[in-house]
C-alpha cells in the first residue's frame, strides 16, 4: 500500500483533468520534449496534430494508445522512473556555476556523494536542504537529497559516484547525506545502492572568437570537391586543399579556409554524393586521398604503378572538363591503387606512427572499419585493417593540409564542417543505433529555401538515450572532426536546441519539433573547442527563436550572417553595416545558394521553378525577390561602395536585373560591404571568385531532379577553373581585395 506521502507525490501527477484524449496525448508530448504546436516562417501558428504526436513519441519509444488513461499512466510512468533513479544519466554544468544535482536514495538510507576528477585526484560534494517528500514505486519507498558541486572545478570530464546504505545496516563516519528520518518498512532487505555518472564542466565562454572579435580577419569558403589542379583524378583531394590554402593565404589575404563536411560516405561504390548525407560524421571520406602523397607510394614496382597511371590518365584529363563530377569511378581507381599500397611493408617509424593513431582512435574506428569490411561481406582482418589504415592516411594528408595552410600565414586554417546528421543506412546508423531516433527523419518545415518543407532522410540523436550514454558520441565525434581543425562550422545548430523530426516515409510537412538538453550539447561543443583551441560558427539560419542566437553568443558560438538575409532591427530595410553582429561569419552568400552572380541574376528562383519547387506563382517571387536585392544594392550604395565605377549614383528602385550594372562592380561592392562590418569573420565564396552561376546545391532535391555536389569550379562561360588558374584571374584579385579586412 502506498504511504501518505507517496499517494501525495503521485497525484501531482496524475489528478489532472484533461477534456478529452487529446488533450492527455499533448501533456505526455510535452513531457518528452515534442511540440504540440509551432510558430511557421510564414507567422502561423500551427497545431501537431495527433497523429504526428503520436508517431513521434512511438519514434522515442513511448508506445501508449491514444485514450486519455494510456497518456496518463505513460507521465506517471516518466516521473516515477525518474524519482527511482540513482543518479542523473550524465551531469553537464558550466564552470562556475554552484550545479543542483539530485540524488536518489531508498527512504531513510545515507547519500554518500563523491566526484574523481579527470587527473584523478577526489573532491568532496556538499549536501543541501531538500524538502521532497519519499514516494512509493513498485513496492520501494523512495527519499531525495540534493548536491551542490563546488564553483571551482576545473574543466572536463570528471566522475560522480553515490554509495548508499540502508539505516542502520552499515556503520558510518557521520559524513554522509541522509536522505530520510528513517529506512521505510518498504525497504526492509534491499541491497545498498551504489551508482556513478559522468559530471561535464563547460566553459560558461568559449574563449577562441575573442581576439577575432577585437581584430577581425576575413577568409574563403570552397567546396573541396569541386576545385582541382592539373594532378587531381577528377576530383579536389588533400593536396589540393594545402595548394588552395596556400594561395588564397598569399593572394586573397584569407585567415581561413571553410570547406564542406569532409565525412565518409559508403566503403565502396557507389557512394553517396552529398557530403551532407555521410555514413558517418566521426570519420574521412578516403576519395580525397592523394595517391600519390602516400609514402609507400614509392614502393610499388614498376608494373603496378603503370596500371595506376593508366587508371588516373582519363581522370586527370577531366579536370579540364566542365561536365559534373562523377565519384563513382574515381573512387574504384583510388581504391584499386589504395589496396596495392596497403598490402605493402611500413617502415618501422611509420608503422609505429599507425600504431599510435590506432590507439587514440580506439573501439569508434574498430566499429567503423568492421561496419566496412561487413558492407563487403569480409570480416577477415586484413580487411579490416585496410578502412582502419585510409582513415590513417586521410588523418595525415588533413593534417599536412593544415599544416600548409598554418604556413602560409593563416591563423585559423582549415575550418571543418560539421553535417547535422547520417545516412539511415550507414556506419553511424548501426554502430550508434542506440542513441539515435530510426523510427523519425531529420528536415525541416516549410520555408524560403522551400515551401514543400524538406526530409535529410536523416535519423535524429534519441535525447534521452544521448544522455544515458553520457553523451560520449557527441564528445567523440567533435574530438575527431576538431584533432586538425582550426575552427568547426555547425549545420544547422539550431538542432542543438531543437530539431524537425517527420514520421519516417511521410511529408516534411506532418513533422513536428523536438527539443533537446542545448545546455549540454552546446556545453560540450564549447568545451571540446575550447581544449582543440578551435573557433566555433553555427549557421543559425533558418525557422528560430530569437533567444537561441542569444543562448549561443553568451557561450562564445559565433552565428551567421547572410547579406540577403539581413535585415535592419532599426528600419525597414536591409541591415546598415554597423548593425551586423560582432561575434559571427558574414558573408555574401551560402553553399545552399546560387553563386551571387546566379543569384543576381534570379537562377534561384528559375532553378526551384523548373523542378517543380515552387508554391508560389514564378512572377510574384521574381517581383519580391528582385525588389529586395534592389534595396540592398541601394543599401551598399549609400556606403560610397560603388564610388568610380559606372555604378556611381546608380538608382536600382525599379531596376530589371540586367539593368544594374557591371557584374564584378556589383561583386566588388558587396563583398566591400561585408568586409566593413563589424563581424569577427567575414568570407568570400571561391565560386562568387571566379564568377560561377551555377548553384552547388538545391535544398530539398535529390540527384534525380539535380546534379547537387557535382559541379565543378567553373567561370561564368563554364570553363573549368583549376586552383593554379586562381591568381591570374583578374575578378579573383578584385573580390578577393574588396574582401579583405582593414
Amino acid at each position: 500500500m502506498l504511504s501518505r506521502a507517496a499517494k501525495h507525490k503521485v497525484a501531482i501527477y496524475t489528478d489532472v483533468t484533461y477534456t478529452d484524449a487529446s488533450a492527455a496525448l499533448a501533456a505526455l508530448a510535452d513531457t518528452y520534449g515534442i511540440a504540440t504546436s509551432y510558430w511557421s516562417a510564414d507567422g502561423d501558428h500551427i497545431t501537431v496534430s495527433d497523429d504526428t504526436l503520436l508517431k513521434t513519441l512511438r519514434a522515442l519509444d513511448v508506445h501508449v494508445d491514444p485514450t486519455e488513461e494510456s497518456c496518463r499512466a505513460a507521465i506517471q510512468h516518466f516521473h516515477d522512473e525518474a524519482f527511482a533513479r540513482p543518479l542523473p544519466p550524465c551531469v553537464v554544468a558550466i564552470q562556475g556555476d554552484a550545479h543542483h544535482i539530485n540524488v536518489h536514495v531508498h527512504d531513510g538510507a545515507t547519500a554518500d556523494v563523491t566526484l574523481t576528477l579527470e587527473d584523478g585526484s577526489q573532491r568532496s560534494i556538499q549536501q543541501v536542504e531538500n524538502w521532497a517528500e519519499p514516494r512509493t514505486i513498485d513496492g520501494i519507498t523512495w527519499g531525495e537529497a540534493t548536491f551542490v558541486l563546488p564553483e571551482d572545478l576545473p574543466l572536463g570530464w570528471h566522475t560522480l559516484h553515490l554509495h548508499s546504505v540502508d539505516g542502520g545496516s552499515e556503520d558510518t563516519d557521520g559524513d554522509a547525506g541522509d536522505a530520510g528520518d528513517a529506512a521505510g518498512a518498504d525497504n526492509q532487505g534491499v541491497e545498498p545502492l551504489t551508482a556513478s555518472c559522468d559530471v561535464v564542466i563547460t566553459p560558461r565562454r568559449l574563449s577562441t572568437a575573442d581576439r577575432y572579435v577585437e581584430h577581425p580577419v576575413g577568409g574563403v569558403m570552397a567546396q573541396l570537391y569541386s576545385v582541382r589542379s592539373e594532378e587531381s583524378w577528377g576530383i579536389g583531394d588533400f593536396h589540393d586543399l594545402a595548394e588552395l590554402a596556400r594561395i588564397t593565404a598569399e593572394h586573397a589575404h584569407a585567415d581561413f579556409l571553410l570547406i564542406n563536411p569532409l565525412h565518409a560516405a559508403e566503403p565502396f561504390p557507389p557512394i553517396e554524393d552529398s557530403p551532407y548525407l555521410p555514413t558517418t560524421r566521426r570519420f574521412i571520406n578516403p576519395l580525397y586521398i592523394h595517391v600519390e602523397s602516400i609514402p609507400e607510394y614509392a614502393d610499388l614496382d614498376s608494373e603496378t604503378r603503370g596500371r595506376i597511371d593508366a587508371l588516373a590518365a582519363p581522370l586527370k584529363d577531366s579536370n579540364h572538363s566542365p561536365d559534373y563530377i562523377r565519384r563513382d569511378p574515381i573512387y574504384s581507381a583510388k581504391l584499386y591503387a589504395l589496396r596495392k599500397i596497403h598490402a605493402l611493408p611500413r617502415s618501422p617509424e611509420r608503422d609505429a606512427a599507425y600504431q599510435d593513431y590506432l590507439a587514440h582512435e580506439g573501439h569508434g574506428l574498430d566499429d567503423f572499419a568492421r561496419w566496412c569490411a561487413a558492407q563487403e561481406n569480409r570480416d577477415d582482418d586484413a580487411t579490416i585493417d585496410f578502412y582502419r589504415w585510409l582513415q590513417w592516411i586521410c588523418d595525415q594528408q588533413f593534417h599536412a593540409a593544415s599544416t600548409a595552410a598554418y604556413d602560409a600565414g593563416m591563423s585559423i586554417g582549415i575550418m571543418a564542417d560539421l553535417a547535422v546528421g547520417v545516412h539511415p543506412a550507414g556506419a553511424d546508423a548501426t554502430n550508434l543505433a542506440g542513441v539515435l531516433a530510426p523510427g523519425a527523419s531529420v528536415g525541416a518545415p516549410a520555408d524560403g529555401y522551400n515551401q514543400n518543407g524538406q526530409d535529410w532522410s536523416q535519423p535524429p540523436w534519441h535525447p534521452r538515450k544521448l544522455a544515458e550514454a553520457g553523451y560520449r558520441p557527441w564528445r567523440d565525434m567533435l574530438r575527431t572532426v576538431l584533432r586538425h581543425s582550426g575552427g568547426i562550422r555547425v549545420d544547422h545548430i539550431l538542432g542543438l536546441f531543437r530539431l524537425w523530426w517527420i514520421p519516417r516515409g511521410q511529408s516534411p510537412l506532418t513533422g513536428t519539433y523536438v527539443y533537446y538538453d542545448y545546455n549540454a550539447l552546446v556545453g560540450i561543443l564549447a568545451l571540446e573547442a575550447e581544449h582543440a583551441g578551435a573557433v566555433v560558427i553555427g549557421e543559425d539560419l533558418g525557422t528560430f527563436e530569437q533567444w537561441v542566437q542569444d543562448v549561443l553568443a553568451a557561450r562564445g558560438i559565433m552565428g551567421t550572417s547572410i547579406l540577403w538575409f539581413e535585415r535592419s532591427p532599426s528600419v525597414d530595410g536591409p541591415r546598415h553595416q554597423d548593425e551586423y553582429r560582432s561575434l559571427a561569419l558574414s558573408s555574401v552568400t551560402t553553399h545552399d545558394l546560387p553563386p551571387t552572380a546566379g543569384y543576381l541574376y534570379g537562377e534561384h528562383i528559375a532553378l526551384r521553378d523548373r523542378l517543380g519547387l515552387l508554391i508560389r506563382d514564378t512572377e510574384t517571387e521574381n517581383s519580391e525577390d528582385l525588389a529586395w536585392q534592389n534595396r540592398i544594392l541601394a543599401r551598399i550604395g549609400e556606403y560610397g561602395l560603388f564610388d568610380g565605377t559606372a555604378l556611381d549614383g546608380h538608382d536600382f528602385d525599379g531596376a530589371a536585373r540586367d539593368e544594374r550594372g557591371d557584374i564584378t562592380d556589383l561583386l566588388v561592392a558587396m563583398h566591400r560591404y561585408i568586409a566593413g562590418t563589424p563581424s569577427a569573420l567575414t568570407c568570400a565564396s571561391l565560386v562568387d571568385m571566379v564568377g560561377d552561376i551555377k548553384a552547388q546545391n538545391q535544398p530539398g532535391t535529390t540527384h534525380d531532379l539535380y546534379p547537387n555536389w557535382c559541379i565543378p569550379l567553373c567561370d561564368a562561360a563554364n570553363t573549368p577553373i583549376l586552383i593554379h588558374d586562381l591568381p591570374a584571374l583578374p575578378l579573383f584579385r578584385a573580390v578577393a581585395e574588396a574582401s579583405r579586412r582593414r
